[in-house]
């Protein structure tokens, strides 16, 4: 029914209620009767077309529309004209435009999702293929005669070793990033110094930073920083941390690590390089498997390309999440929080120099 036709019917009935109640009055002539008729008809139904029209269904004829075109799948959502007059309406028509918009956001979602999905495919497809390619390479060459020559054989048996030992380590990254997923490892927590801890991992990863003429360092003295966490598995978030920032950072450069107090209770870790530094399309993204900022650069430079979102995920289940600070041709920065033991404020401050020390190197 359309407000012309409603605006008539009602028009009508009042002009013919105003007409009678009028003749019931002593004399009325006959034309007084019609005007009075035509003047309640015509009134009524200006009153009640535009009222109906302005104020009740346009505003249903745009929700009809807006339902219409989500039965369509069309979720595209139309811009927002003038407030209604009425709040009921008004309410309906916000809450048609909020499930057009999570609709509309949901199957972005879904969309990009999907390109990540074949993206990831496509990644661990090559970076699968690599290793096992280059192992089956080596040893066809051994099988087709290579291996009399004892110098051959060592050489080709040796690659052939170091790529099935690099597809082992992606393989079991990515079954420590399912696991994790799933729920299946919890975090042991324990207290520990966080400081000589590093310091291990320093030591650890000193003959890979020699490889590259970087020095690794903390920005200043640290006796003890202790924090409340899975100990084993913060040793594989500096780990893979530090390898990402020895790996991409400056040759003849510095990375850092420095702990600073935060909130109470909380400790702010940050490991810092002065490499390239990573654009801004690509922060959002670096914690994905298998991404890279460069897909050409990352082939000899080693690593299973799941540090880092093994990193996320580690720091996910401790409640903290990791943050980067990149800018081109300046250095990387990536900073989490840990809880810290439960003591007092001041004396975490007495355990950790004030930054206007020197940085001072591993070896100091």
């Amino acid at each position: 029914m359309s407000s012309r036709i409603v605006s008539l019917l009602l028009s009508v009935s009042i002009a013919i209620v105003t007409t009678a109640f009028t003749s019931l009055l002593s004399g009325v002539s006959t034309v007084a009767l019609l005007v009075c008729f035509t003047m309640a008809f015509f009134s009524s139904y200006l009153l009640f077309y535009f009222a109906l029209e302005f104020l009740v269904f346009r505003e249903i004829n745009e929700a009809y529309r807006m339902i219409e075109k989500l039965r369509k799948k069309d979720f595209k959502i139309a811009k927002k004209r003038s407030k209604p007059l009425l709040s009921f309406v008004k309410k309906l028509n916000q809450e048609i435009y909020t499930y057009g918009a999570n609709k509309q956001k949901e199957i972005d979602h879904l969309k990009q999702m999907e390109v990540f999905r074949r993206e990831f495919l496509a990644d661990v497809s090559h970076e699968l293929k690599t290793p096992i390619f280059a192992a089956q390479g080596f040893l066809h060459t051994l099988l087709d005669g290579a291996i009399d020559d004892e110098n051959v054989r060592d050489k080709f048996l040796l690659k052939a070793v170091k790529s099935l030992d690099g597809l082992n380590t992606m393989i079991q990254d990515l079954l420590t990033l399912s696991k994790m997923e799933a729920g299946f490892i919890t975090m042991d927590y324990d207290i520990f110094d966080i400081s000589q801890l590093t310091r291990d991992v320093f030591e650890q990863l000193e003959e890979q930073a020699a490889q590259r003429k970087i020095t690794l360092r903390f920005d200043q003295p640290y006796q003890e920083v202790m924090v409340y966490a899975d100990a084993k598995r913060i040793r594989q978030v500096m780990i893979n941390l530090l390898e990402n920032a020895i790996k991409y950072g400056s040759k003849n450069g510095n990375v850092e690590v420095g702990f600073s107090n935060s909130e109470k209770n909380l400790l702010d870790i940050m490991v810092k390089d002065d490499g390239p530094g990573i654009s801004v399309e690509h922060l959002d993204r670096i914690f994905e498997r298998f991404y890279r900022v460069e897909k050409s650069r990352s082939k000899d430079k080693g690593g299973s390309g799941l540090g880092l979102a093994i990193v996320k995920h580690i720091l996910s289940a401790h409640d903290t999440e990791i943050k980067v600070n990149s800018k081109v041709k300046k250095g990387t920065a990536f900073t989490f929080q840990l809880q810290t033991t439960p003591v007092d404020n001041e004396e975490i401050t007495k355990v950790i120099p004030p930054r206007a020390l020197e940085p001072t190197s591993i070896e100091d």
